[in-house]
């Protein structure tokens, strides 16, 4: 007897969930002149300054999981819009460091509020951000994220004589 399809499998509900959520913050920050790429760079600039740091690009870039050449990208798009400041790290010439300019705070403040109203209605079936099961849910997305992956390489010579 056929059980019939089994639903999707974890790895797609993420992916689909993640392309949901890109979506909608790009839909939502568009009206600030954001994408959601460059939304991200702006947030995590903004929690990192209003924690003393002035990060460099490849800090930044570690800290927000984008490529370090993608994130230059986006900092000099950043830069042209008046968003934030790029300068020479003084302690390492090749290292650019980056900055929230007054006007860059100002249109990260509006962001943040505008995506926060969208992480609570992403999470409102889980009882809200402050829920115990959103954390719990956090949690778990935390110990996924943890995980390294490596690509499985094809004809190993380690993998080779063995059975799935």
């Amino acid at each position: 007897m056929s059980k019939g399809s089994p639903g999707p499998t974890p790895g797609f509900l993420v992916w689909r969930l993640a392309n949901k959520w890109r979506v909608a913050v790009d839909r939502a920050v568009a009206p600030l002149g954001l994408t959601h790429a460059q939304y991200v760079l702006v947030a995590s600039l903004h929690g990192m300054q209003r924690a003393g740091e002035r990060p460099s690009q490849r800090r930044l870039a570690d800290h927000t999981g984008l490529v370090a050449l993608y994130v230059s990208k986006l900092a000099r798009a950043l830069e042209s819009a008046g968003l934030i400041e790029r300068t020479r790290d003084p302690r390492d010439p090749r290292a650019v460091q980056l900055a929230l300019t007054e006007q860059g705070q100002a249109v990260t403040r509006q962001a943040i509020a505008v995506v926060q109203g969208l992480l609570q209605q992403l999470l409102e079936p889980l009882g809200g951000l402050n829920a115990p099961r959103t954390r719990a849910f956090t949690d778990d997305l935390t110990a996924l994220l943890d995980v390294p992956l490596a690509p499985s390489v094809p004809n190993d010579q380690s993998t080779q004589g063995t059975t799935p």
